[in-house]
């Protein structure tokens, strides 16, 4: 069974009273880049597969399409006292991608998360080569990548992926290739199924919209 997933959070807010006179300071900007965690529409945690420039010079990410649709908020999960950072501009769900419009006074854009570097994009890999990814539950995991099996725009790998991976970067070196999208099965014992970002990239820019030209932050 394919098992696309997000995790659904429910969040309590509080509000925090203060005393005495004071200058109120601004919160600092949220480290972003492929494998953060990110908070969408504050009911679903998913993972950022990569951040960049767009060929109009906007600061967009991307990420799997099935965690929220257009409009919804994106929050940093590890700065939420930054506040919303962004938008999703538009979701596909036949490519399973969402291009997210960042605010630039908001997010401070980087190359590397946790045990992943994003240099560029590239081609799908192919068996036997190892792949690894970043995410926001799982954190990095490699396996062997299984290739294209249905033909389509899709590779399958041996990763260990659960809820809250959705959207994290799956990687040949510094290479980004691919995003997680689902699993088979059981998670982490059935392969991950995980759409090509040259296939992404080509379906966004085919559309003329919000992310066409995209190059990752370098």
């Amino acid at each position: 069974m394919l098992k696309k997933f997000m995790l659904v959070v429910v969040a309590a807010a509080a509000v925090a009273a203060s005393v005495g006179v004071g200058t109120a300071s601004a919160a600092a900007p949220a480290v972003l880049g492929g494998g953060s965690g990110i908070i969408v529409g504050n009911a679903a945690e998913c993972t950022l597969t990569t951040i960049g420039n767009d060929a109009a010079g906007r600061l967009v990410g991307i990420t799997a399409g099935h965690c929220g649709g257009a409009g919804a908020t994106i929050t940093a999960e590890a700065n939420t006292d930054a506040g919303v950072v962004g938008h999703i501009a538009f979701s596909n769900p036949e490519y399973d991608y969402a291009v997210i419009e960042f605010d630039r006074a908001k997010v401070i854009p980087v190359n590397h998360i946790g045990n992943v570097t994003i240099t560029r994009v590239g081609p799908p890999t192919a068996f036997p080569n190892i792949v690894c990814k970043e995410g926001r539950t799982t954190g990095n995991t490699c396996g062997i990548a299984y290739g294209d099996i249905l033909q389509s725009q899709e590779t399958w790998s041996q990763l260990c992926v659960v809820e809250g991976d959705s959207g994290s970067p799956v990687v040949v070196g510094t290479t980004l290739v691919g995003m997680v999208n689902a699993y088979l099965g059981v998670a982490c014992f059935g392969p991950e199924v995980g759409t090509n970002m040259d296939a992404i990239l080509r379906h966004i820019s085919a559309g003329n919209a919000v992310g066409t030209g995209f190059s990752p932050i370098p």
